[in-house]
């Protein structure tokens, strides 16, 4: 994230902070016993190998986030996923391109993808203009497409920054309303929200962005799982939801 705002950051720095966060979002799982998907980058896998050895063995899903974040090349899409499969000796079945960028789907299919995750339905200025993308999971050319969840008629965005700056009590309500809408929450959320970015001269990120990071993040996510449990949702990777609309 610093670089999309020309903050230099080392590569070492990137990925401690990659692992220092994830590391915070397993013990939060563990702690709550709820599985979720994680999207790596093969740089990220080959540099992290106990991460990916202690998602696979917590029963979480590992799926391909392409080899590079901030470099693609079509060929990456397979290349990833027969990489990430050697490193983890776990089946990857999803995709997410790097920023909810477009993808090819013939390429996804080609790569043996079971489903894609990079749409986010809804419009924001100089970064999507999907309003006319179907809202929930529809297939195509055998590939599951599971778009971020937004909320119905309006669409907001529940992505990982309405998290960080509205009212939790909003989100969650957001969240309710789409989940009983739709039988579903697709969410995401990075590794480095769960470490302070408050710090301008060595992340250089607007507030928007770094607020409510680090503890704070953590603590808000803590909440969040507490409420959604109590509502009775259940939690699950996507090979989970697969399975259940099968």
């Amino acid at each position: 994230m610093p670089l999309q705002y020309q903050t230099d950051i080392s590569f070492n720095d990137q990925i401690s902070i990659s692992i220092a966060g994830t590391t915070r979002i397993l013990d939060l799982l563990k702690k709550h016993q709820v599985k979720a998907t994680f999207f790596s980058t093969v740089v990220f896998a080959e540099n992290a190998p106990e991460i990916i050895k202690r998602i696979i063995t917590e029963g979480h899903e590992l799926a391909s986030h392409t080899y590079y974040h901030s470099r693609f090349e079509e060929e990456h899409i397979l290349q990833s996923k027969l990489r990430l499969e050697e490193l983890s000796g776990a089946k990857v079945l999803g995709f997410r391109m790097p920023r909810m960028g477009p993808v090819k789907n013939e390429l996804l299919v080609a790569a043996g993808y079971t489903y894609n995750t990079s749409l986010n339905p809804t419009y924001l200025p100089g970064r999507y203009n999907h309003l006319k993308q179907k809202r929930t999971h529809f297939t195509k050319e055998n590939v599951l497409q599971i778009p971020a969840s937004v909320s119905p008629i309006i669409r907001f965005p529940l992505f990982w920054l309405s998290f960080h700056n509205l009212p939790l009590s909003i989100y969650q309500y957001l969240c309710a309303k789409t989940y009983l809408k739709d039988d579903y929450l697709n969410l995401y959320f990075h590794p480095w929200e769960f470490i302070d970015l408050s710090d301008k001269k060595r992340f250089g990120l607007p507030n928007y962005v770094s607020r409510n990071s680090g503890l704070k993040m953590e603590k808000r996510m803590d909440t969040f799982i507490t409420n959604m449990k109590a509502k009775k949702y259940a939690f699950g990777t996507f090979s989970n939801f697969i399975h259940t609309i099968s």
